[in-house]
């Protein structure tokens, strides 16, 4: 099986979605990894200026072609006509797979789609411009795609609700954690002074856009300062997104920390250290990074989401969307106790449902279901 997959995503800061494509291309591409591996594993980009950079980005093993087109030229075309076609950015192969909400059409090739969330259509003043072209290109993908994948099963039921797919025709295939997660230490002392991180805190972990409900979390931790005089500092990490500056002016100066976005052998140590991770999302797909804090044995207070409890189980404790009151008084009682061994290994258990190899598994499942 000659496989080629969208690789856009690794280009600029990989956050969820660059994430789960690097670690896909790279489980799929190890050498030895499984009877059930793909001849060659390639990446292609849509990009006139970051297509240079693609090579540099794709993990060993996996090639790279690609023509310099601009991603909106494109877009606008796939959402229109059939034209152009996969094989005429990437070469010839069997199976595309977009791994970006967007599957372009194909000569001969056969494809498919990963549709990551539904917030365009959920929640679609939380999202870009480019974001909002989804609405066309979602549905002329699926009407492509071969197969269907999904992050969770509570994505795949909204996906097979709103476009009419058969439920039993959605794959799902969950991100994973790298074992690095298990093993994170908390930052050392010069890591804390460089990032300026005080001695505890609360942490939000995505990027800073209004999707991820960080006015609730700051409301929610003004809330929780004004009723106690001992209150971790709270630390923002991700990189700047869209939408409203976050208003701090209501909290003590020096008691929110932002950072931008951190690599990920940085973002281990400062998960680690945390007193608990807080994770407002207003609609997810999935979630990467609760399940991460999961990994390190750190608390998590989350949005109660029908793919929060699928992911997160009882390992989190989740509270109603758009609560200040409860969250405020869930951050403060997880910062409050003391996690015991029990409580660690527990979280580290359902964090452990979740690996790349895994993922990869059922990513081939989905391309050899394409192909019949």
């Amino acid at each position: 099986m000659r496989l080629a997959l969208d690789g856009t995503p690794l280009l600029g800061n990989q956050t969820g979605i660059g994430l789960y494509t690097r670690r896909l291309m790279q489980k799929l591409a190890e050498p030895g990894r499984s009877a059930q591996q793909p001849s060659e594993v390639r990446a292609t980009a849509f990009t006139l200026r970051g297509r240079d950079e693609l090579a540099g980005r794709v993990p060993s093993g996996v090639t790279t072609r690609a023509k310099p087109v601009p991603a909106r030229l494109l877009r606008a075309s796939w959402a229109r006509w059939e034209l152009p076609p996969v094989e005429w950015l990437c070469g010839r192969i069997d199976v595309f797979h977009g791994t970006n909400f967007v599957l372009p059409p194909a000569r001969h090739a056969r494809g498919v789609v990963t549709i990551h969330d539904l917030s365009f259509l959920r929640y679609p003043d939380t999202v870009t411009a480019d974001s909002l072209r989804y609405q066309q290109l979602v549905p002329r993908s699926i009407a492509r795609a071969d197969v269907v994948c999904a992050l969770s099963h509570a994505m795949a039921d909204e996906i097979a609700a709103e476009y009419s797919v058969e439920r039993a025709a959605i794959h799902v295939v969950e991100p994973g954690v790298d074992e690095a997660w298990f093993e994170a230490k908390p930052p050392d002392a010069e890591t804390k002074r460089r990032l300026g991180l005080p001695k505890r805190y609360v942490l939000a972990v995505g990027t800073l856009e209004p999707r991820k409900y960080l006015p609730l979390l700051i409301a929610a931790y003004g809330r929780w300062r004004a009723s106690s005089a001992d209150v971790p500092g709270l630390v923002l990490i991700g990189p700047a997104g869209w939408g409203p500056q976050l208003d701090l002016e209501s909290l003590p100066a020096g008691s929110v920390t932002t950072t931008g976005y951190l690599d990920e052998a940085v973002l281990r140590h400062v998960v680690a250290g945390a007193s608990c991770v807080a994770f407002p999302s207003l609609y997810e797909g999935f979630g990467i990074p609760p399940v991460e804090a999961l990994a390190c044995g750190v608390p998590v207070v989350a949005t109660d989401l029908p793919v929060t409890r699928e992911v997160l189980g009882d390992a989190a404790r989740l509270v109603p969307r758009g609560d200040r009151e409860s969250l405020a008084a869930a951050l403060a009682q997880e910062c409050a106790a003391t996690s015991t061994a029990e409580q660690i290994l527990e979280r580290q258990a359902r964090a452990r449902r979740w690996t790349w190899e895994a993922c990869a598994q059922k990513a081939m499942a989905a391309y050899e279901a394409a192909l019949s």
